[in-house]
């Protein structure tokens, strides 16, 4: 390596992958002026052909074998853009291996193997930098490692998912039926084809055990986590929602607790007072209860090429000057405490239900025992409209335990005047 040049090379040259190229062309000499020292883009790999061809670099910092660059000896940090957990993991560890520094965007891989890579990490003396995991563009894993550090984080609560909070958003502000708003994310790229991981609750909760691990210094557990998707939702909930002072969102919900962590990703009714109700359309923000600092926000946009090419060129920067400055790890997070984790049932909540029932005298009342046997009090009964010959029932209970509503629901069931299984929503709290 040149006296004053760290050379990097990039692995996956997919839509983010070109984003980093495409913005390194364009900012690298500004960059370059920041930091006072020459940050190279020596090498980029990916084994289809027809991407490579797609970037705007000599034909020789191009290939199709990863070894090419994770075997250079002159590449400082290696860029990982592949995406998924393997073999995404194996070249991380053999980038560490090497010596070399690692940016990566990866939320499964971090969520899953994150700490065990950071252990590798620190046994080479070098580090691996991931703040383009959570948020897209967001500061977001910076400021929970630095700047909160001294201060007690009691609760993280986002909007980590743009595709779920478009579709809500379409839903509230056009009227569209999930499917079409899902339709229409597609089509304006904010959906993948295969949108499981967004709809289903995956890609938050990945993203949740990432901020949860820095934010409480604590070991989460992606198999701990709560999760509920959004396919449950309809217009006629985001409706009533809104009727009674509420937007719907896809929240990712970490909090410590002194039993533990809780940890859960679900719909939720948001206080339209409430800062996160306002996050409309593809955008993500997280916000942040602590001891000190009392309430942060962070929001901005949680996807795309170029805001998440910033934060992985950001990352790079950071690498490169850890090894400019003989800096050596620069700053790792430490070894995570073990901690218990609570379960949902033993958490509280308010609950939101929508019912279709039988029109005849005695099933509100048959409604109200079935949850005062629980001790669960209603705090709210609405009834606005028909369905055929059924009527539509909005319910809002007062705060109970996860485990005593889910008895009541079990009761609730054996009512025969109740034709549906309810639409059920919790309210933020």
């Amino acid at each position: 390596m040149a006296e004053k040049i760290v050379k990097v090379g990039l692995v996956g040259a997919g839509t983010i992958g070109k984003g980093v190229v495409d913005l390194y062309l364009r900012n690298g000499s500004a960059i370059n002026n920041k930091v006072d020292f020459a940050v190279m883009m020596a090498k980029v790999a990916d084994r289809d052909r027809d991407r490579l061809q797609g970037l705007d670099l000599e034909k020789e910092k191009l290939c199709t074998d990863a070894s090419e660059i994770l075997e250079d000896p002159d590449i400082d940090i290696v860029i990982e853009l592949i995406g998924g957990i393997e073999p995404a993991r194996s070249l991380i560890a053999r980038a560490i291996e090497n010596g070399k520094y690692v940016v990566t965007a990866n939320k499964d891989l971090m969520a899953r193997h994150g700490q065990e890579l950071i252990r590798l990490a620190r046994r080479n003396k070098v580090n691996i930098f991931y703040e383009a995991s959570v948020g897209g563009g967001i500061p977001l894993i910076r400021p929970l490692k630095h700047s909160l550090v001294a201060d007690r984080v009691s609760r993280v609560l986002g909007i980590v998912n743009g595709t779920t909070n478009y579709i809500f958003t379409r839903m509230d502000q056009d009227g569209l039926s999930l499917e079409d708003a899902l339709s229409e994310a597609q089509r304006l790229g904010f959906a993948e084809s295969d949108p499981t991981n967004d709809v289903e609750g995956l890609d938050a909760a990945y993203k949740l055990v990432i901020m949860a691990n820095l934010a409480f210094g604590k070991k989460a557990d992606f198999d701990q986590v709560h999760i509920e998707g959004i396919k449950g939702v309809t217009y006629e909930d985001i409706s009533y929602a809104r009727e009674i002072g509420y937007s719907v969102k896809l929240l990712a919900i970490g909090e410590d607790l002194p039993e533990g962590l809780a940890l859960r990703v679900h719909p939720a009714l948001v206080p339209l007072e409430h800062p996160l109700s306002s996050v409309l359309n593809e955008l993500n923000a997280v916000f942040i209860e602590s001891e000190a600092a009392k309430e942060l926000m962070f929001y901005g946009p949680g996807a795309g090429a170029m805001p998440t090419a910033a934060a992985i060129l950001s990352d790079v920067v950071e690498a490169a000057r850890c090894i400019r400055f003989n800096v050596a790890n620069g700053v790792v997070e430490s070894e995570l405490q073990e901690t218990g984790f609570v379960p949902i049932g033993a958490l509280e909540a308010r609950f939101y239900l929508r019912y279709l029932v039988e029109d005849r005298a005695g099933v509100f009342a048959s409604l109200a025992n079935a949850f005062a046997d629980e001790e669960v009090s209603l705090d709210m009964v609405i009834q606005k409209r028909r369905v055929g010959d059924l009527a539509e029932v909005v319910l809002v209970t007062h705060e109970a335990r996860e485990d005593a509503f889910r008895r009541a629901l079990e009761k609730v069931t054996d009512i025969s005047a109740i034709k549906a299984n309810p639409s059920i929503i919790r309210l933020l709290n």
